[in-house]
């Protein structure tokens, strides 16, 4: 059974990027969250994953609901945030909501 209240959805951001450029691309993924996402309404957790081979990191953010993480997106930061990760490595977004958590 899933420990998130129903309406909760997870941006899962998988990023391809040169391995001398990860550490650069945590870092921004880490401001990005701490500078902005987590002052959010409906935000409730990020965690940022690098890969051990260098050539993927892992953006997974929790929000309340699709409206507040839609809200987010619209926000003038947010498009500087996403502009410079974008400078950094090619990045395959998506969107899901949880069907079952096993713990």
């Amino acid at each position: 059974m899933s420990d998130r209240a129903p309406g909760t959805v997870t941006l899962v951001n998988v990023y391809s990027v040169d391995p001398e450029r990860q550490g650069e691309l945590v870092d921004l993924l880490n401001r990005t969250a701490e500078e902005l996402m987590r002052h959010q309404p409906g935000f409730i957790a990020a965690s940022v994953y690098r890969s051990l081979d260098g050539t993927r990191v892992t953006n997974h953010a929790e929000w309340r609901s699709v409206a507040d993480f839609q809200a987010v997106q619209r926000l003038p930061e947010a498009a500087t945030y996403v502009k410079a990760s974008a400078e950094l490595g090619a990045s395959d977004p998506h969107v899901y909501e949880v069907a079952r958590t096993h713990t």
